[in-house]
C-alpha cells in the first residue's frame, strides 16, 4: 500500500493545523503511524490521495448510514444549494425535518435544530438546569457528550483514545457540577443520586455506549434510570447523537421502549452535513427563547443544505426493510469476525446493537469503561493496521464503534471476514 502522498499531506497539515488534524482521533495516535488523507468516497468505499481503496466501517463516525454520496441525498443537496447555501431566516424544510423527527422519536413533542451534537447536548443541559432550577448533572464514565467544558469529565471517545484523564482549560468549579459513575452500575448510581438528588438537574446517558467501544445497557439499567429520575424530579437526557436513527428508526428509546425527557440527536439527521438537534416534552421545550427565557441561538441552525440532506436521508430510512437488512448484515459480520477470532485463539469479546458493532481484545466481558480499558490496545493496533493493508478502514481506536451502512454488500462483508481471519492468525 502506497502512502507517500498521505505522509506528505500530513507533514504539510502539521505546519498549519495543531497536530495536523481537525479532530484528535483522526491522528492515528493510539494505533501508531500517520493518518491517511481521503480524496473521495462512494457508497461503502473510501479512496485516499495515494489511490488506495478501502471498505469503510467508520462512515464519518456514523452519519453515512446510506453510504457515501448516496444519489438521492446528493440530488437533494444540489437542489438546495442552487437556491442558496444559508438564509439566516426560517425555511419550510426546517419544519418538515422537525415533523419527521417528532414522528419517529417517541419522546419528542418539539425539537430545536442546531449545528452539532456537542451544541445539542450543551443546550439540552442548559434547558434542564433552567427547568429544574438545579445546577448539577450526572454522567457516566466513558460516555462522550461532546467537548463542552462540563462534559469532558471522564469522557470516552477521543479522550479515551489519547489516554487523557481530563483536559486542561476547564475550571474546577465547572467540573464540580458534573458527577460521574460507572455505566451500567445501578448501585453506584443510586448512592450518588440519594446524596445529591436535591441539586441534580439531569442525568445524561448514551442509551448504548458508543464512545468506549460499543457497550450495550444492561436489561434493568435504562428502565431503572427512568424510574429513579421520575421519583426525584430529575430530567433524563438520552444522548442519541450516535444511536438516533441507527439502532432503530426511532432511536435507542424506540428499541428499548424507554421515554426520556430530552433527547439529543446529530450525525444521521444531517445526512453527512453538520447538524444537531435536541427535543423533548413540550412543557420543557417551551422554555426555549423566544417561547421562553432560556437563550440558545445559532446563525447556521436549520441550514437549508444540511436540512435537505437530512430530510432525504430520513425518507430513505423510512422505507420498509431498511433496518431489517442492516440487522442481517451486522449479524453476519459479527458472527464471521467472532468465528475468525476463535479459530485463531484470540480473546475477543464482542458486542452489537443493530448496526453498531464492538470488538474488544479481552477475555472478560465489557459492561463499562473500566472493563473496556482492559482491552489489549496494542493488539488492536496490530489488527487495525493489518486490516488497513487488506483494504479495510476501521476506526483508528479501540474505543470507537464499527458501523455498517445500507451500501455494504454481502461481498464486502465476506471480504472483511476473510481478511480478519488472516490478520487474527498473524497477531
Amino acid at each position: 500500500m502506497r502512502t507517500e502522498k498521505s505522509r506528505a499531506s500530513f507533514k504539510m497539515a502539521q505546519l498549519v493545523i495543531p497536530g495536523g488534524v481537525n479532530s484528535p482521533v483522526r491522528a492515528f495516535r493510539s494505533v501508531g503511524g500517520d493518518p491517511l488523507f481521503i480524496k473521495k468516497a462512494k457508497a461503502a468505499m473510501l479512496e485516499d490521495v495515494d489511490g488506495n481503496s478501502f471498505i469503510d466501517y467508520v462512515l464519518s463516525w456514523g452519519p453515512m448510514i446510506l453510504g457515501h454520496a448516496h444519489p438521492s441525498v446528493l440530488k437533494a443537496i444540489i437542489k438546495a444549494a442552487k437556491n442558496g447555501t444559508s438564509y439566516g431566516a426560517p425555511c419550510q424544510d426546517e419544519t418538515e425535518l422537525a415533523r419527521l423527527i417528532i414522528q419517529a422519536v417517541p419522546s419528542i413533542d418539539q425539537v430545536r435544530l442546531v449545528n452539532s451534537g456537542t451544541e445539542a447536548v450543551m443546550s439540552a443541559i442548559r434547558l434542564a438546569r433552567a427547568y429544574t432550577k438545579r445546577d448539577s448533572i450526572l454522567k457516566f464514565e466513558g460516555c462522550y457528550h461532546g467537548h463542552a467544558d462540563h462534559l469532558l469529565v471522564k469522557a470516552g471517545s477521543g479522550i479515551a483514545t489519547l489516554g487523557i484523564p481530563d483536559t486542561p482549560g476547564i475550571p474546577k468549579a465547572f467540573a464540580r457540577q458534573t458527577l460521574t459513575v460507572p455505566y451500567n452500575d445501578i448501585t453506584a448510581t443510586k448512592k450518588l443520586i440519594l446524596k445529591h438528588a436535591k441539586n441534580l438537574a439531569a442525568i445524561i446517558v448514551e442509551p448504548v455506549g458508543g464512545n468506549m467501544g460499543v457497550v450495550p445497557p444492561g436489561d434493568e439499567f435504562l428502565p431503572w434510570l427512568r424510574m429513579i429520575t421520575i421519583k426525584y424530579g430529575i430530567l433524563l437526557i438520552f444522548d442519541e447523537v450516535i444511536t438516533g436513527f441507527r439502532v432503530h428508526y426511532g432511536g435507542a428509546q424506540a428499541r428499548y421502549k424507554i421515554m426520556p425527557d430530552l433527547t439529543c440527536l446529530g450525525k444521521i439527521i444531517g445526512g453527512g452535513l453538520p447538524i444537531g438537534a435536541y427535543g423533548g416534552r413540550k412543557d420543557i421545550m417551551q422554555m426555549i427563547s423566544p417561547a421562553g427565557p432560556v437563550y440558545q441561538a445559532g446563525t447556521l441552525s436549520g441550514n437549508p443544505v444540511a436540512v435537505a440532506a437530512g430530510l432525504e436521508t430520513l425518507r430513505q430510512l423510512k422505507k420498509p426493510g431498511i433496518y431489517k437488512e442492516l440487522e442481517k448484515k451486522s449479524k453476519m459480520i459479527a458472527e464471521g469476525l467472532g468465528e475468525a477470532a476463535r479459530q485463531a485463539n484470540i480473546p475477543y469479546y464482542q458486542t452489537r446493537v443493530g448496526s453498531m458493532l464492538g470488538g474488544f481484545f479481552t477475555e472478560g466481558s465489557v459492561t463499562d469503561f473500566a472493563s473496556a480499558k482492559k482491552s489489549d490496545t496494542a493488539r488492536y493496533a496490530k489488527f487495525f493496521h493489518g486490516m488497513l493493508q487488506k483494504g479495510l478502514y476501521l476506526a483508528p481506536s479501540q474505543f470507537e464503534a464499527m458501523l455498517l451502512s445500507t451500501a455494504h454488500s454481502t461481498s464486502h462483508i465476506k471480504q472483511t471476514i476473510s481478511a480478519a481471519r488472516k490478520i487474527f492468525k498473524m497477531i
